[in-house]
């Protein structure tokens, strides 16, 4: 059951149907009317503070023109030049900073092609994502099949299952690419084949990923933060009538109201948030329906 924390004089009745009739409301022994004081909500658990941006590439930081160009270079005429030159903006070479002891974290960017150096005689392991799972029936692609060497293998259990791609060349100064498909995204690598340089461990970091984490962390603590805090029991009072004024139950007729002599609550069944909400009406001093605001909790 979803609840609405609503504040406005405890007395409601709800407008549960269209073009009626004139309505006549009934006679009603008012309560002592208190005055409404706003309260801040309560702080979430979770405070996401940053929306992820698309990653520009080493390849694509490029200075601003200078003021006297009116015009962006024309493109090459050659398509093969242009394809040469879109593949080296998109490649993203290693550097130190990203560099966790022997492992090169890269930061995961769909389409960049991530450069892998390797050596004869030396493992350089792939690490996927902990739970990432390979898909297809080649999951894994290399250009050359003949002079490097290509496997796979896991590691953990559970959640913390994590694929490991085994990339060995069999002499220096080769070049191919790699593409690993999983259930999650596809990876874009070009292996190179040095004489003694090669690269230990390659991961990925995921800013979306922990993004999406954060806001579900921020989603399951606000279900089971309670709607409202500070309510005394024996000041509660359920006197009130719901029912509809004509016609048939509209999907959203509230399932209970209630107040505790400070605010009114307006319990409604779930699922009502993925649509309209209703407005709300007060009766005032003079009988005469008036609109009010109300906050929503928990929706």
């Amino acid at each position: 059951m979803i609840r609405r924390a609503l504040r406005f004089l405890p007395l409601l009745v709800l407008p549960l149907a269209g073009c009626a009739q004139q309505y006549h409301p009934p006679v009603i022994r008012y309560d002592d009317a208190a005055q409404a004081v706003r309260q801040p909500d309560p702080p979430k658990p979770v405070q996401v503070v940053e929306v992820p941006k698309i990653l520009p590439l080493p390849g694509q930081l490029k200075p601003l023109p200078p003021l006297r160009r009116n015009h962006p270079a024309p493109e090459a005429a050659d398509p093969t030049v242009r394809v040469t030159q879109a593949n080296l903006a998109a490649r993203i070479q290693p550097t130190r900073a990203s560099y966790v002891n022997a492992v090169q974290v890269y930061p995961y960017s769909a389409g960049a092609l991530y450069h892998v150096y390797a050596a004869p005689g030396e493992i350089t392991d792939i690490m996927l994502q902990p739970g990432e799972k390979l898909v297809g029936t080649g999951p894994v692609a290399v250009g050359d099949t003949v002079r490097w060497i290509i496997g796979d293998t896991t590691s953990g259990a559970g959640t913390t299952k994590r694929v490991h791609i085994l990339v060995k060349p069999t002499r220096p100064e080769l070049t191919t690419n790699l593409i690993v498909n999983t259930d999650r995204r596809t990876y874009l690598a070009e292996l190179r084949a040095t004489s003694a340089t090669y690269m230990a461990s390659v991961s990925w970091d995921y800013p979306e990923d922990d993004l999406i984490a954060l806001h579900r962390q921020d989603d399951a603590a606000d279900d089971a933060a309670p709607v409202d805090v500070g309510l005394k029991l024996d000041a509660l009072n359920f006197r009130y009538a719901i029912q509809p004024v004509k016609g048939g139950t509209p999907p959203w007729l509230p399932s209970r109201a209630f107040d505790d002599g400070h605010k009114v609550y307006i319990a409604f069944s779930s699922g009502i948030g993925q649509g309209e909400l209703p407005p709300l009406f007060v009766l005032g001093a003079d009988g005469g329906p008036e609109l009010v605001n109300y906050r929503v909790r928990k929706s």
